[in-house]
């Protein structure tokens, strides 16, 4: 996220974290005027010391974000795209609540827990993740220079190592 978030400490910064728990992925120190967590677990929300704000929400019922148009700098989501069950209508969402030229941020790696990630997801590899991700920002019509990245740390000779990627777009 360091290097696609606006710069830290500025007050006029809004961040959306959907999806979030008792962290947010942000950079360390990173600060804004509004960080805004919205997740289903408002134990895990309350513990999250990077949020100024957070709202209970299951996304999966609901799609729709509690905000008005073009409130968020940038919205972002860690390692949770993949339990999504309606993705086109959130990600037309997130394009709504986006500030023009705003950030969508979506971080992912191999891991989930099986049973609760879509269909498709437990199916394919690593290349159709950065597919599927890519199909919601394209499909959903909202976005513009779409990008992906592998953010993989380097594999311990031992122990391996879990790959990492990012996609991310610019609201329309």
């Amino acid at each position: 996220y360091g290097e696609r978030l606006p710069p830290s400490g500025q007050s006029d910064t809004a961040i959306l974290d959907i999806c979030s728990s008792w962290i947010s992925h942000l950079p360390k120190g990173y600060s804004a005027g509004k960080i805004v967590g919205l997740g289903m677990n408002e134990e895990e929300l309350k513990a999250n010391p990077a949020l100024t704000d957070w709202i209970v929400k299951d996304l999966n019922e609901d799609p729709t974000l509690p905000f008005d148009d073009n409130t968020f700098d940038a919205v972002l989501n860690a390692v949770s795209v993949d339990y999504l069950t309606k993705p086109l209508p959130l990600f037309r969402e997130i394009s709504r609540v986006l500030k023009p030229g705003g950030q969508a941020i979506m971080s992912f790696s191999n891991r989930c827990f099986p049973t609760k990630a879509i269909g498709i997801w437990t199916r394919v590899g690593d290349a159709d993740h950065v597919l599927i991700v890519g199909s919601y920002f394209h499909y959903s019509g909202a976005f513009t220079a779409l990008q992906a990245k592998d953010i993989s740390p380097p594999r311990n000779p031992i122990f391996g190592g879990d790959p990492m990627y990012v996609v991310f777009a610019n609201k329309a």
